[in-house]
């Protein structure tokens, strides 16, 4: 009897084992609530989601919500997207706000957007319910010098046609930046963008700026318009001081090469000085040739001794005189 006992138990356990082993890997729950739901999805199905490594609720349960609101959708669409790596959920959320929203999107384009990488849900929000994105301060010039700032306010819709390769909103705003400067760069004076503000939005929106981009641009309003610095002044002044700091340098080069130039002349100042030394020695022994070979007599030496004596004498005496009259010159009359 204990025997028999165990035995029963053990096989008891092992049935329990196996029940829970199946229940845990095929998703019964899931199956039952689908089946509740009036969704036909099969065991099978269910059990090639689990071998496929796909998660059974993330497929069954947005696949009830989408048969609740009466889109026609595929156990295999849904599958293939969420293997493709996309949001099943939000793809399927998207779909039922189109569809209230009367807004054509089928489930393929959806399905591109959503793997596209863009929320496609929110783009079928803002389709609905526009978006309104402001720039950052805009800075431009009038013709007159002054600077000008500006804020604008767009307000863009969402093409879900062209949200595939559709560019963003930084697209948009960098477009609308472009357009502000332009508008402002082409006014005669600041005083006309500061009165007639509106005509800036004009020029900006005839450019047709959401070609090319997944917006469709509904208007544009600018919200804030200020008065900056005088940039021409500011130009002006930074160009006379690179005038004057090209005008000091070329000055100093001047200035480099007449010193140069001086140096130059003292040096062959002080060559021709060395020269002239040199031939003054040079004199005594010319002379002393002269007087060995017979050239010049004693006498003749002498006399130009006196000769050159009396030069010196009467030159010191004439600087005696004009020192004289200088120093007379200078004193204070009595």
């Amino acid at each position: 009897m204990p025997v028999e006992f165990f035995a029963m138990l053990i096989l008891f356990i092992l049935g329990l084992i196996v029940v829970v082993t199946i229940f845990s890997f095929i998703p019964v729950g899931l199956w039952i609530s689908a089946l509740a739901a009036g969704v036909r999805v099969g065991i099978m199905t269910l059990i090639g989601m689990r071998l496929r490594r796909v998660p059974p609720a993330r497929i069954v349960n947005p696949l009830i919500k989408a048969d609740k609101a009466g889109l026609n959708i595929s156990v295999n669409q849904l599958e293939a997207h969420y293997l493709a790596g996309g949001n099943v959920d939000r793809l399927v959320d998207a779909l039922i706000a189109s569809a209230r929203a009367d807004i054509s999107l089928p489930f393929e384009r959806a399905a591109a957007i959503d793997l596209a990488g863009r929320d496609v849900l929110e783009a079928v929000q803002m389709s609905v319910n526009p978006k309104v994105v402001q720039t950052p301060w805009i800075s431009a010039v009038a013709k007159d010098g002054i600077e000008v700032k500006v804020v604008a306010r767009v307000t863009v819709r969402a093409n879900i046609d062209r949200l595939v390769g559709g560019a963003g909103e930084e697209t948009i705003l960098a477009r609308v930046g472009e357009g502000v400067v332009t508008s402002v760069g082409s006014s005669v004076t600041h005083k006309a963008v500061l009165e007639n503000p509106d005509s800036i939005s004009k020029v900006v929106l005839a450019k047709g700026l959401d070609s090319g981009t997944a917006f469709e641009i509904l208007s544009i309003d600018i919200a804030d318009v200020d008065v900056g610095r005088n940039i021409g002044a500011i130009l002006q002044t930074d160009q006379a001081e690179a005038d004057k700091r090209i005008a000091q340098a070329k000055a100093e080069e001047r200035r480099a090469m007449a010193v140069a130039r001086e140096q130059e002349m003292r040096a062959a100042v002080e060559e021709m000085r060395a020269k002239v030394v040199e031939a003054e020695a040079q004199v005594p022994l010319a002379l002393s040739d002269a007087l060995r070979d017979g050239n010049l007599g004693v006498m003749d030496y002498y006399n130009m001794q006196n000769l050159m004596a009396d030069t010196t004498m009467r030159s010191k005496i004439s600087k005696m005189g004009s020192d004289e009259e200088d120093v007379e010159g200078t004193q204070p009359p009595r």
